[in-house]
């Protein structure tokens, strides 16, 4: 490359690695980690586990069973 194609687009370079470091285009993994982490967070708030929604699921089964139960008594003794 010759000094003079140099010195031609040297500004356009210039401009263009201002706007990346500007717009921060290009991040370190330790913002990259940081976000990861407050994904997480707000997706722990929102969401439950399906272990837990599992255990949930089986008790209101359970209770759904036990009621039927009592109402079948009910109805048994009328």
């Amino acid at each position: 490359m010759d000094k003079e194609t140099l010195i031609k687009y040297a500004p356009v370079a210039v401009v263009v690695i201002a706007l990346i470091l500007q717009w921060n285009l290009f991040v370190t993994p330790a913002d990259v980690e940081i976000k990861h982490r407050e994904i997480l967070n707000e997706v722990a708030e929102k969401y439950v586990a399906k272990e837990q929604y599992n255990d949930v699921k089986s008790q209101m089964h359970d209770i759904q069973l036990k009621i039927d139960k009592i109402y079948d008594k009910i109805m048994g003794v009328k």
